[in-house]
Parts: structure tokens; sequence; C-alpha cells
């Protein structure tokens, strides 16, 4: 990274940074309060809170969302007449999953191979130590020149829509003139890169019914409806012969413009097995940022351990569907669950219930935010040039500032490279990505504010 106060002073604030990270990681902040404490994500709220204070914050609030969750918001004053600008992240993580996978304990931050690892170090606890760096290393270096609103969501990963809700009941709290959404992630470790477009999503849980009770297999199999094959073949229809998504009625050919996803780099960073192929058609960038895509999340069904020889009586499962930009994720429901009932086999009574959704998002590119953070990542990145890429997940609140916001402009940063595996055992985090997003955060926001 080419030499500069800015840079200097991110890089003598990362043993902070790491150390904080820590403290932040060891909260099991899954807002799935069947599963995990709600004092846990209340402790990582107050820890965020308490940061936001640290750093002279006004206004620092603990935010009561509709989904019974909190999102901590914060504000500090920029120069008279000075521009203002959010800056997004999200403190509450996805489960850790199988921890018998995890080669560290996933609530704790470890430190291998040059990564530090740990549920939520990318995804996106990472991205709050960011913000905090940029905002230290601009104090050290004549201030920052704009107003600063600060959001930490309680509940992203649970797509439950608290904090959208909250914003369009309150929607004086989080205007801005620019919008940074820290949870996003570079095309890959070295590669400077904003998302200009998100998909939409949309959960939908499927229930089939056939028989009053279990059957015995040897009695009654044969000519009795077993509701887990007719399940099994109402989700086998989402899926053409070469596992392209098929929802009767949605669009599923949409090309790609812009940065390109190399096959051979794809199945490397997605770790498929040697002679399993891709799904779909198309390039991999159209594959998985321009067309919908559909995924089975779990099945209510008999365990093989213990499993009796029965004809099922009824089984559910949890349907997740990908949308693209352009598409109206409500509509692409609607289209989702019609199949569901369409396709379902001989005549079994099936149930659907949308359980979250969240719209897909595409940034205007051609705001002068973009030209500000283009410059800043070209110094971070020691003259690399920024790149803009897709991705496949969603980030509900996009859209829902998009609508509150219009004159705003939004951008799309952050540290889930392919290498963190969000999401998944062993997430990670590069500190060296660490360091360099903050010094571009930091740079952006003295760009924004000269512009």
């Amino acid at each position: 990274m080419s030499s500069n106060p800015v840079a200097e002073t991110v890089l003598s604030l990362m043993p902070r940074a790491k150390t904080e990270l820590t403290e932040l990681v060891a909260f099991k902040s899954v807002a799935d309060f069947d599963q995990f404490p709600r004092s846990e994500s209340e402790g990582a709220a107050n820890w965020v809170a308490d940061a936001l204070r640290a750093e002279g914050f006004q206004d620092v609030a603990l935010l009561d969302t509709p989904d019974g969750t909190q999102s901590v918001y914060g504000y500090l004053p920029g120069p008279e007449g000075s521009k203002t600008v959010l800056l997004y992240a999200h403190y509450d993580v996805q489960p850790p999953l199988d921890e018998a996978g995890w080669r560290t304990p996933p609530f704790e931050l470890t430190e291998r191979d040059g990564r530090w690892y740990g549920r939520g170090a990318a995804d996106c606890k990472g991205g709050l130590i960011m913000h905090l760096l940029a905002l230290r290393a601009l104090k050290a270096n004549g201030g920052v020149p704009v107003g600063v609103k600060v959001i930490a969501e309680g509940s992203e990963e649970q797509g439950t829509g608290g904090l959208e809700r909250y914003a369009e009941e309150h929607p004086e709290l989080l205007t801005a003139d620019a919008i940074v959404i820290g949870d996003s992630g570079n095309f890959r470790v070295g590669v400077p890169t904003v998302t200009t477009a998100l998909r939409g999503m949309t959960l939908v849980r499927v229930q089939v019914d056939t028989l009053e009770g279990n059957l015995h297999s040897g009695q009654f199999g044969g000519a009795a409806p077993d509701a887990l094959s007719a399940l099994i073949r109402a989700l086998d229809s989402l899926r053409a012969e070469d596992g392209s998504t098929t929802v009767d009625g949605l669009a599923g050919a949409s090309s790609w413009e812009g940065l390109q996803y190399d096959e051979a780099q794809f199945r490397k960073d997605a770790k498929v097995l040697d002679g399993v192929e891709l799904i779909g058609s198309g390039t991999v960038a159209d594959r998985i940022w321009a067309r919908p895509a559909v995924t089975v999340l779990g099945i209510d069904a008999p365990p093989v351990v213990g499993a009796t020889p029965s004809v099922q009586a009824g089984a559910r499962a949890l349907v997740s569907l990908r949308v693209p930009a352009g598409v109206d994720a409500a509509e692409a429901t609607k289209l989702l669950q019609a199949h569901l009932e369409t396709h379902t086999p001989w005549g079994a009574r099936v149930s659907t219930e949308q359980i979250g959704q969240g719209q897909p998002f595409r940034a205007d590119t051609t705001s002068p935010a973009y030209a500000a953070m283009a410059e800043a990542m070209g110094v971070a990145y020691d003259g690399a040039e920024m790149q803009y890429a897709g991705q496949g997940g969603s980030i509900p609140l996009c859209n829902t500032l998009a609508s509150l916001y219009p004159q705003a402009e939004i951008l799309l940063i952050g540290l889930s490279e392919p290498e963190a595996q969000i999401h998944a055992v062993n997430e990670s985090v590069s500190p060296d990505e660490l360091e360099r997003l903050a010094v571009a955060e930091a740079l952006f926001l003295r760009n924004y504010a000269a512009g």
C-alpha cells in the first residue's frame, strides 16, 4: 500500500482492531432466540453502542425494531455545512453450523495462516471494525470531514425485516447524502471491488400431507400416497435437467454485463468435488448474479438412524429463491408458491407460507460517490482499478434505503471475499483486506467531502 498518513495510522491501529474483533466475535449473536440466548445479541449491541460513544458519537441508541431485535444507531456531527454519510454493518451472525467442522472454536477469533477465523469475522462484525478504523484514522489526520451516521443491524441474517420496518416508520433517522454498506466484499483478495447488484430473496415453507397418519410400508406401500415422495417430486420440478432454476412464469435467462467469473476459479472457490458438474447455463456471472436460483434449505423428514418402514403422512421443506435485480421479490414469491402448489402430485394437500423476503438492488454507478471511491481504492490498493461486480446474496435494507432516500448514493464494499467462506464453517477475514478497506473508506470520506 502506498505510504500516506491515513494508511500509516490504520496500520498502527490493527492490533487494537484484532482485540476488538476478538471481543465482538465472542458474542454468539445469532438472532434466532430459539437456538441462542437473546442476551448474546444484546451483549453485542451494547458493545457496538459503547464503541460509538467512545468515538464521540451522539444520540447513541439501541433501537427496538418490529422483529424483536435491536439495531444500534449513532451520529457523529461533521463540520458546519458538510455532507452526511451513513455507514452500515450488522452485528448478528449465522449459526456456526457443524461446530465439529471448525478447526478452532467458532466464537473465538483465532489467527491461522495469515487470516483471522471466527463466525462473523468477515460477515459482518469485521465490517463494524472497518468503519471504526476508518473514522479513527481520519480523526488522527485532521478530523472527519463529513457528518457520519452509523447503523448496526441486529437481524440481517434472519431476513425478518426489523430494521427495514423501523426505517420506514422513522424515515428521518437514516437520511444521508451517501450510504456505504459494509456488508459486501472484493471479488477476491487484493481486487478492489464495489458491488453494484444484489439478488433479492424469498423464503417459503411448503407442507405436503397425504394421510391421517403414517402407515406400514409393507401393508400399504405401493398404493398409499407417500407425502415425502410427493414433496420430493414438487421440489425436483424447480430445476431443469441442467440444474437451472425453473419457476413457472419467472424469467431465467438474463445476462451479467461487467466483471466475469472464470469457471475454473469458481470451482476452486466453491470447492466443487472433482467430476461434479456445475449447474445451470450461461456464464458463471450470469448464474450467480443475474438469474434466479432456488435452494432447498431443509426438509423435515425422518432421520436415517431410527427410521421405521413407514409411508409418511406428511413432510415439509424450507425453500429459498434468490431473484435478480429487476424482478419484484413479492411477485417471485407468488410464482414460487403457485409453482409448488401446481407441481405437487397425486392430489396431495399442499400449503405454502412465506416467512421472509428481501428485494433485489441495483446501484447507480455514475454518481460522484463512485468516482470518490474509485480514487480512494486506487490509493489503498496501490493503483489497482476498482472493479464492479454483483453478489448473489441479499441485503434487504438496500432497497428500503434506496426507496426512502432516492437522492442518496449507495455503495457496497466489505470483507466477504471468496476465501472468507461466510455462512460456512471456518469463516475468516483477511487482516490485509481489513486494513486496505479501512484506508479506502477513510479516503473515500475525505474525497467525497471535497467533491
